[in-house]
């Protein structure tokens, strides 16, 4: 049985090294690679934001409370570490650029502004580069450290969701399992925390999935039927002559693809669609269920793995510092969690619930 929260690891033979994170904001940097720039025009500004010790539900609450706006004429590309310096665009109605020096503090700062004709949407994003300080990392294990990065650097990353997504002790998606069976939550879920736990569910289910690839040596082979990607990006298709797809695969120009379930995502066939159907039975759950929620779980793809070509590590006085880049969506606590061997995780924002 595979634990979706702490899903099997690629390296788990060898050690790691161990360490602290986040003893201070500055030692967890994340800056968002933009989609696109804005272009200089248009009737919604893009503000470049450095935030400090702020989580993202916050952060939206305190533009619209700084700039007289309701939550939802802010847009932003995605959600970004509390416990960090992170730098994102978030953008916001023109009307607003008089009062936007109402917006800096101590923890926010605001460090450029642009117009752009459209409001800034989830996901437009291609990425985000990380800086992060292991302190007290042992300098003992460095040759088992290069090991684990040369595997990982080989093989590609698991593309896990990281432990914080399903919140303390996994109560969002437990929540969200219950959203989709029908069953009454202990108060009324926000909005916020609705969307939170059922894309959870999908999170959980995909960590379950790839999980048992990885246990049972499946991790880079290409099943007959599988819904395969090109990589970085592209179109996506099945695989019907897995021999041609493997070798395209070891070539790296193709990952395959695993499931985030809903009603619209794009099917497998044979071996591959059989395997996710377990993977809905051991929740006790099936597709039908994702129809309700409508347009919040209309499901997609996700890259079982993702390569780290520009991964670097060096030792400093404090500790062991880490350089590189995900792509969007992918969580740099998992490959922290390859390296330290260590529980790593925290809520992505902590649970907001309404009175029943």
């Amino acid at each position: 049985m595979v634990n979706p929260i702490e899903p099997p690891l690629l390296t788990a033979d060898l050690p790691g090294v161990g360490g602290r994170l986040r003893e201070r904001p500055e030692d967890f940097e994340v800056e968002e690679i933009p989609a696109y720039e804005p272009c200089g025009t248009g009737e919604h500004l893009f503000i470049w934001l450095e935030k400090r010790n702020v989580g993202a539900e916050f952060l939206i609450q305190r533009i619209a409370q700084a700039l007289d706006l309701r939550p939802d004429q802010i847009g932003c590309a995605g959600l970004k570490d509390r416990h960090a310096v992170t730098r994102q665009y978030v953008s916001v109605p023109a009307l607003a650029e008089q009062k936007l020096s109402r917006l800096s503090g101590d923890d926010i700062r605001v460090l450029r502004v642009a117009r752009h004709t459209n409001k800034l949407r989830h996901g437009h994003l291609r990425g985000n580069r990380f800086r992060i300080l292991i302190r007290e990392a042992d300098r003992s294990r460095d040759d088992v450290l290069n090991q684990i990065v040369e595997r990982i650097r080989w093989l590609g990353l698991p593309n896990y969701y990281g432990e914080q997504r399903f919140g303390h002790e996994g109560e969002t998606v437990r929540w969200g399992q219950m959203l989709l069976r029908g069953e009454r939550l202990p108060r009324r879920p926000t909005p916020f925390l609705r969307k939170l736990a059922l894309s959870a569910v999908q999170s959980w289910l995909f960590n379950d999935y790839l999980g048992c690839r990885l246990q049972e040596g499946l991790f880079r082979t290409v099943l007959r039927g599988e819904v395969l990607a090109k990589w970085p990006m592209g179109g996506m298709f099945l695989a019907d002559d897995p021999t041609t797809e493997q070798e395209r695969f070891d070539r790296r120009e193709i990952v395959t693809a695993g499931p985030i379930f809903g009603y619209k995502m794009f099917a497998s066939a044979g071996e591959a669609a059989r395997r996710e159907a377990e993977t809905l039975q051991r929740a006790g759950l099936t597709l039908d269920q994702f129809r309700s929620p409508g347009k919040l779980l209309t499901g997609t793809r996700r890259h079982n793995l993702i390569y780290l070509d520009a991964l670097a590590i060096g030792w400093e006085p404090e500790g062991l510092r880490l350089s590189f880049h995900l792509p969007a969506g992918s969580y740099a606590t998992v490959l922290l969690r390859e390296l330290m061997k260590t529980r790593i995780g925290e809520p992505d924002e902590p649970p907001q619930m309404e009175e029943a």
